[in-house]
């Protein structure tokens, strides 16, 4: 059975962790959506959530700080002080980034990554307390919406998760996507 922990549970980003170190995958609130998070390094884990959506592909990650992004970034100097300007909030930004920061079964082509800052007191807490980047993709199955209540998500994917942790009906807006090609940017998602 999956357990469920309010966000603001003084124990929620331990056991978060506990989850992610086991190589499980648990739903998370951000700023926008709910999402499915595992480790990102964790190929089983990232299978197991790919299955779960019935794809695969590119899969992005919350980040810590800008500053830990910056340490990712496979770019010259102009080119991530450009990714560190866009990030934050409802945004994620797709860039070039340095090897075996994340499972190449989530990186991109040509070893890109989206990240995302998210304004969720939990997100901000769950990036800084784990040691490798968490993945970030909306609760769904492939085609379909995203669930935004919890008592749904449970209902729906209760035997593939370990964990809710809960803020109530999340009912926002995808974040808006970037891609920086080249030196330029490209509005992938508005």
């Amino acid at each position: 059975m999956v357990e469920r922990i309010n966000w603001d549970n003084t124990g929620a980003v331990i056991k978060a962790c506990e989850v992610l170190k086991k190589g499980g995958v648990l739903v998370y609130p951000t700023d926008t959506l709910y999402g499915f998070g595992c480790d990102a390094k964790n190929e089983q884990a990232i299978h197991t959530i790919n299955t779960i959506k019935n794809r695969s592909g590119p899969m992005s990650v919350i980040a810590p700080s800008k500053d830990a992004v910056e340490t990712w970034l496979k770019l010259p100097g102009s080119g991530k002080m450009d990714v560190l300007k866009k990030l934050g909030g409802a945004t994620t930004v797709i860039a070039p980034v340095k090897d075996n920061i994340v499972s190449k079964n989530i990186s991109g082509n040509n070893q890109t990554l989206g990240i995302r800052i998210p304004d969720h007191p939990f997100c901000q807490k769950l990036s800084q307390n784990y040691s490798n980047p968490v993945t970030t993709t909306s609760v769904n199955r492939n085609k379909q919406g995203p669930l935004t209540n919890p008592d749904e998500i449970i209902k729906e994917f209760s035997h593939e998760i370990q964990l809710v942790i809960e803020d109530g009906i999340i009912a926002g807006a995808a974040s808006t996507v970037y891609l920086f090609e080249k030196n330029k940017w490209k509005v992938l998602r508005p």
